[in-house]
């Protein structure tokens, strides 16, 4: 991490572990995905796992058109059961290629490009209340008017850091604080109570949906929800019992591109607005969230996240440029990024027919 550490909640990193899986074809075209689970406590996904199921679902995936895409899917369903981050990096590929194979944008095949850019938020790490303000305060001198600062821990701590960030806030921008399922519902009922005069979004205050929405009872901030949101089902099942006012579509939380595109679509239909981002990644994954967010009309799309701006190693060429708070991909076939091997260095594992 460039500052050092990234910390959410209870649980800080100096750097994650990321994979990087490469489908090549015999027609000579190649597509590359990427899966980086934020830890191994965060999510039910951790790296280690990753790596082994790609291999197991390798195999069974040998022969077939990485160009049928949903036949794909099915068949990694029937292959390995649930574990949809393992699938996610696979699918991404198999989109890579069929953009190649086109001499199209991922974003053209999942609904067009109705964004020229891509909106941004800045993560605020957890930090003490006096340091978040002062990060908060540069990052708005950088360009960007989208935050999400880190809560989740002592409750105390978490009203300051709260009504300390918030205070420093320019008139228009926009602060969500993302407790990352780490309140108790009890003390995050206590913590929306003394910032009631706030304005900021609320994400993810407790774990299970359930508690998530009682907080909403006692909360008049906009609603974001987020880990629980792990399905199709999951989101009908909030806006059918309005828990949430916008949704984070975690692109590897939901198995890759295939199935995200199907839940941003309904999100769409149903009026839900949407972050779109993933779990974390560099390069590569980067480009799978900005040709979605692309492909998403602006009135849904609240913001993205751009990780390979936190981290000090770029591992691919062509990924999305930032620039004033915004990101986009160009217009290059499939995701538009060339992986950098001599950084990555050799396979760890190679299946082949």
């Amino acid at each position: 991490m460039k500052e050092g550490a990234y910390s959410w909640s209870t649980q800080s990193f100096a750097a994650f572990d990321s994979t990087v899986v490469e489908i090549q074809t015999d027609e000579g075209i190649s597509g590359v995905g990427e899966i980086c689970p934020l830890g191994p406590a965060y999510l039910p996904a951790f790296a280690e796992g990753a790596r082994v199921g790609m291999q197991v679902l390798a195999k069974g995936l040998i022969g077939q058109d990485p160009c049928n895409i949903g036949g794909i899917n099915v068949l990694m369903d029937r292959l390995l059961k649930g574990h949809p981050y393992i699938k996610s990096a696979l699918d991404v590929a198999c989109w890579d290629i069929y953009g190649k194979v086109t001499g199209q944008p991922v974003c053209n095949l999942l609904g067009g490009r109705v964004q020229d850019k891509v909106r941004l938020f800045k993560v605020v790490s957890r930090a003490e209340p006096e340091a978040m303000a002062e990060k908060l305060i540069s990052y708005q001198e950088q360009g960007f008017n989208q935050f999400q600062m880190k809560v989740g821990a002592d409750p105390d701590e978490d009203i300051k850091r709260i009504r300390l960030v918030a205070s420093e806030l320019k008139s228009g921008n926009k602060l969500a604080a993302d407790a990352n399922c780490g309140w108790h519902q009890h003390d995050a009922v206590r913590v929306v109570s003394a910032v009631s005069d706030m304005s900021l979004y609320i994400e993810q205050p407790c774990e299970t949906y359930e508690e998530c929405r009682v907080v909403r009872d006692h909360s008049p901030h906009p609603m974001i929800l987020d880990e629980c949101m792990d399905s199709l089902q999951a989101v009908l099942r909030g806006h059918r019992e309005r828990a949430m006012d916008l949704i984070n579509l975690k692109i590897s939380r939901m198995g890759g591109l295939t199935k995200s595109r199907i839940i941003r679509d309904v999100c769409i239909s149903l009026g839900i607005v949407m972050t779109i981002e993933d779990t974390w990644g560099a390069e590569i994954g980067d480009a799978a969230i900005a040709h979605l967010a692309h492909s998403t009309p602006s009135d849904f799309h609240f913001q993205s996240s751009a990780f390979h701006e936190y981290t000090t190693r770029p591992i691919a060429g062509g990924g999305p440029v930032i620039a004033d708070g915004f990101m986009a991909m160009s217009d290059a076939p499939g995701l538009g990024v060339t992986p950098d091997w001599d950084l990555l260095g050799a396979p760890i594992a190679t299946i082949t027919a």
